[in-house]
């Protein structure tokens, strides 16, 4: 499951956010409104799809509730930000470590993983969460469904 530690560089994201809660999740609408929109979209870098959380602070899962709100993202990768669609938004990721992780099997079973990486990985490492936002990344292998779907989990850390 743990891949490996990346300092990722600066990325310039466009897409689509949304507040939502995990008991009010609008996952599924958020991506139904990005993806027929992607076409639109200029100067994209590679086909990988991110799929995007920004929480409030860092304590949101140390005091986890599932009717908290955070911002939920459908994005692509560009190397600038010349044109935006209508009603799509501009994110910019600052650069940080990230701890990388590789979630296998259907997106509806993501739950275990991220489970693992904040109540077992996370509380046993010599790091902890990084105010950033925190990411999938939907490349050639995600399959959605599929048994043999998989995606990078992309969390920011930094050392205790």
């Amino acid at each position: 499951m743990f891949l490996r530690f990346e300092t990722l560089q600066e990325k310039k994201l466009l897409g689509k956010s949304k507040r939502m809660s995990f008991v009010n999740n609008t996952t599924r609408d958020l991506w139904q409104w990005f993806q027929p929109r992607r076409k639109d979209i200029q100067h994209m870098i590679g086909t990988d799809l991110y799929s995007l959380e920004i929480y409030d602070d860092v304590s949101f899962f140390k005091t986890f509730d599932p009717a908290n709100e955070f911002t939920k993202w459908a994005a692509v990768e560009v190397s600038n930000y010349d044109h935006i669609p209508a009603e799509m938004e501009k994110l910019l990721i600052p650069t940080g470590l990230y701890a990388v992780f590789l979630h296998k099997g259907p997106a509806s079973e993501g739950k275990r993983t991220y489970e693992n990486i904040f109540y077992n990985w996370l509380p046993n490492s010599d790091h902890e969460l990084d105010h950033r936002p925190h990411f999938a990344v939907m490349g050639s292998k995600y399959k959605a469904e599929s048994p043999e779907s998989e995606e990078e989990i992309w969390i920011p850390v930094r050392k205790k």
